[in-house]
């Protein structure tokens, strides 16, 4: 399988291999499969009995294509093993009712649903090197908005060959997700905070990857840039066999008929959890509606109303932090798949967004658009009232993230009437978030005073639920990591990182 960037048809084509390496293309672009593979009911059905890594690797297969058979089954295996995600199934489905059920993507070592991917990438990556013969160092790059970073950190830490570099708004994630990446061990890692918002850091390491004379510092010192975020195709790509998986979870279940439609209700922030959805219905999954569901930061909800993004907004730190973005850069993917892989409308498009700050697409795409996509957001207010809500209705716990997502589920079916199952997608545990569960639980008053662990073990008596291991674990550990910089410091802060190894 061939990858092209979603900017320029005069960049050449690669393999899936150089694709996972590079990460972005070198116009800036983000790397699409040119053709994609198709699922049939029959290839369904046969995975209905299965494991999550035979699932996986149906999937993940044919995009991976020039991976020899073995290494990648393997890579799979070791990827989903039971040393590193804590439930057997490793996306089980909870149901909350004959027709809604919650798809729990957290069981990894960071408790967040990045580690589905990012256990699997850093195996990939190594792999990917061989295959493309590239003898430097790589230094894998990562913006983060809370989640992504701890997950990357936690998959590439002392894996040869590599080095990771990670930036983090310095004010704009919970506590436990900044004490999840700066007390990270590992010879090869570094974490930087960044003054300012996500996009701040996202801009800047999107500027690095793009900066002719700092890749040639680069390659002078025997290092090439690569990603962890879902800008990475080896990133996104393995978000698309949870889909799939949960899919036959709940025909398996009887909650489903083979070939009914299912909704997929997803609390988005750079988009590229629900794009893999979108990926997923394009190579065969019969799905029904891929819901988009924004906080307070809506950019996304008012994309799909309007025609147009528009990042020339402020900023709101939320309760649900890793979803605190107003650029969300796979969105696209989404334009180059729906324009026909137009490559000259996408590079106008975030011409207009970086010189601007907005672009508009026509009405025709938009409608396209609209047939798979409903988009909605909720308050601060209305995550705790849901949070509150689910767990006096169904005991069952919610992080702020994916009260985000059942939130705006309640919406869309109150203005839609559509029946169709459906299933949230739960992108974290609630205990990386105790203060705002515990606020809609029992309440202000029982966090006054409180330290971290003491919230997360008030949390653990209320509802019987146990601590993550990994989480209590990270409270009890030194900080590694404290530099803060300006964006505009941001390159300095990775050559530290050459002059340090």
């Amino acid at each position: 399988m061939q990858y092209e960037t979603s900017r320029s048809s005069t960049e050449r084509q690669v393999s899936s291999a150089e694709a996972v390496v590079r990460g972005i293309g070198p116009d800036g672009g983000l790397y699409t499969p040119v053709e994609l593979p198709h699922l049939d009911q029959h290839d369904l059905l046969e995975l209905e009995g299965q494991p999550y890594v035979r699932r996986a690797y149906t999937v993940l297969a044919p995009f991976f294509d020039d991976f020899p058979e073995q290494i990648l089954l393997k890579a799979i295996e070791t990827a989903y093993g039971r040393d590193r995600f804590s439930d057997p199934d490793v996306a089980p489905l909870r149901y909350l009712s004959e027709s809604e059920a919650v798809l729990e993507l957290w069981h990894g070592p960071t408790s967040a649903f990045k580690d589905v991917a990012l256990q699997l990438l850093p195996l990939l990556m190594s792999k990917a090197a061989e295959l493309t013969a590239e003898e430097r160092k790589i230094v894998i790059l990562v913006a983060t908005s809370g989640d992504t970073g701890s997950a990357a950190l936690e998959g590439f830490s002392d894996v040869p060959g590599t080095e990771i570099v990670v930036f983090y708004p310095s004010e704009g994630v919970s506590s436990i997700q900044r004490l999840q990446m700066t007390t990270q061990e590992g010879s090869n890692v570094n974490v930087f905070g960044v003054v300012g918002d996500f996009d701040d850091a996202q801009s800047g390491v999107k500027r690095l990857f793009t900066d002719l004379g700092f890749t040639s510092e680069m390659r002078a010192s025997g290092r090439v840039f690569s990603s962890a975020n879902s800008i990475n195709w080896g990133r996104l790509a393995p978000q698309i066999a949870y889909y799939v998986s949960a899919y036959c979870d709940a025909v398996a279940s009887g909650k489903l008929r083979r070939g009914d439609k299912v909704n997929f209700v997803v609390p988005s922030g750079n988009f590229g959890n629900i794009l893999a959805g979108y990926y997923a219905l394009r190579i065969g999954l019969p799905v029904n509606r891929l819901i988009c569901a924004s906080n307070a930061n809506n950019v996304l909800t008012d994309f799909f109303a309007t025609g147009v993004y528009d990042r020339r907004r402020p900023l709101y730190r939320t309760s649900s932090p890793s979803m605190d973005i107003l650029v969300s850069s796979n969105l696209e993917r989404l334009i180059f798949e729906a324009s026909g892989h137009d490559h000259d409308l996408v590079g106008s498009l975030m011409a207009d967004l970086h010189e601007r700050g907005f672009y508009r697409i026509d009405e025709a795409m938009l409608n396209r658009l609209r047939e798979v996509f409903w988009a909605g957001w909720c308050d601060e207010e209305t995550v705790v009232d849901t949070v509150r809500d689910v767990w006096e209705n169904h005991s069952y716990l919610l992080d702020p993230h994916t009260a985000v997502g059942k939130a705006v589920y309640d919406q869309y079916q109150a203005a839609t009437r559509d029946d169709t199952f459906s299933i949230i997608l739960s992108t974290a545990s609630p205990f990386k978030f105790p203060r705002t569960v515990l606020t809609a639980i029992a309440g202000d008053g029982n966090m006054e005073g409180r330290s971290d662990i003491e919230l997360l073990q008030l949390l653990e008596r209320l509802t019987g639920q146990p601590i993550p291991e990994q989480l209590a674990l990270v409270l009890s550990q030194p900080e590694r990591h404290l530099r803060v910089v300006e964006p505009s410091e941001m390159a300095e802060a990775v050559r530290s990182t050459f002059r340090a190894t």
